[in-house]
């Protein structure tokens, strides 16, 4: 595999199946380009990646030598299986990947049928998400007790003020440079590049201006448009270099300021974007505006995100007396 389709599909050790490999040069081809061409989305071509390279290894387990050998009640029976074995949403995951690629291998003349197309999966809805979210006060807790003598204390705090204020993804907060946090007028701006090459300018709440300010400044970025707004630092000097964070370590270091304010280790930087949402709503914030803010296309999307359902149900709970 080249270094050129390595990277569109940013998966570290990306390599064909053997089921793959076995039908040729060509069906190797077609494979690759289903990651590159039709899928976008650097997240959903991993996730997708590793979803059929699970069923095609299933099958060589179970016996399959060619690709044309698989039909329905082969797929049928993998989603059995792994039914058994993983939750709902992942089960309709893999089942998206595999009809996907073998639609994708059909349409490109490698097939005769696709062999995913009819078969069916249970049935599955969710009306709150399964993030967690911080509790009142936590958030504030895990800004307070970052120290600020260091460049990476003033980062981490910026950082995680940017998800905290904006309910952004973490993906598109790494990939902030400098000159997006910009003036407009007498406030600042940030603009995001969102999931589909989406870009989407926010207003900066005067708390986070506040915290981006101090950071900037002190690091001396403010002189420096075009560097990674969050940089990674230098080993554990304190100071930053000019290489642009990645999500992973971002998440990380989220791992370690919990541990050090004394929260629960299982809060994620998704769990900002539950709870700012939810936040946003109890203080009479509309859902229009909240998906605005989130950048969802669809409002059932934002609402999966609103906990305040679950503060009502504890309290109602909390009625019962013995």
């Amino acid at each position: 595999m080249s270094e050129s389709e390595l990277a569109l599909v940013s998966v570290d050790s990306f390599q064909a199946p053997i089921l793959i490999e076995r039908a040729g040069p060509s069906t190797r081809k077609k494979f690759f380009e289903f990651f590159t061409v039709p899928i976008r989305n650097a997240n959903t071509r991993a996730a997708y990646y590793r979803a059929i390279e699970q069923f095609l290894f299933w099958c060589e387990r179970a016996g399959y030598q060619h690709l044309e050998d698989i039909e329905p009640i082969t797929v049928a029976a993998y989603i059995e299986t792994l039914q058994r074995q993983a939750a709902p949403p992942t089960v309709k995951q893999h089942m998206a990947a595999i009809r996907m690629l073998f639609s994708w291998l059909t349409e490109k003349g490698v097939l005769a049928m696709n062999p995913a197309r009819e078969v069916k999966t249970e049935r599955f809805s969710r009306t709150e998400g399964k993030t967690p979210a911080f509790v009142d006060g936590e958030v504030q807790t895990l800004l307070d007790v970052i120290e600020t003598s260091t460049h990476t204390g003033l980062r981490d705090r910026a950082l995680l003020g940017v998800l905290a204020y904006t309910f952004a993804r973490i993906g598109a907060v790494v990939n902030l440079k400098v000159e997006d946090y910009y003036p407009s007028g007498k406030r600042f701006l940030l603009r995001f590049s969102e999931k589909g090459g989406k870009e989407k300018e926010l207003p900066v709440h005067h708390k986070l201006e506040e915290l981006l300010d101090q950071y900037l400044k002190a690091t001396g970025l403010d002189k420096e448009p075009d560097s990674p707004l969050f940089p990674a630092a230098i080993g554990k000097a304190g100071k930053l270099s000019r290489r642009p964070l990645v999500r992973t370590d971002a998440a990380d270091m989220l791992k370690r300021r919990l541990k050090q304010a004394g929260l629960p280790a299982h809060y994620s930087p998704h769990s900002f974007r539950a709870t700012g949402i939810t936040n946003f709503l109890e203080n009479d914030g509309t859902l229009e505006a909240a998906q605005r803010i989130a950048g969802h296309a669809d409002s059932r999307t934002t609402k999966l995100y609103d906990r305040r359902g679950q503060k009502v149900l504890l309290e109602d709970m909390e009625r019962i007396h013995y």
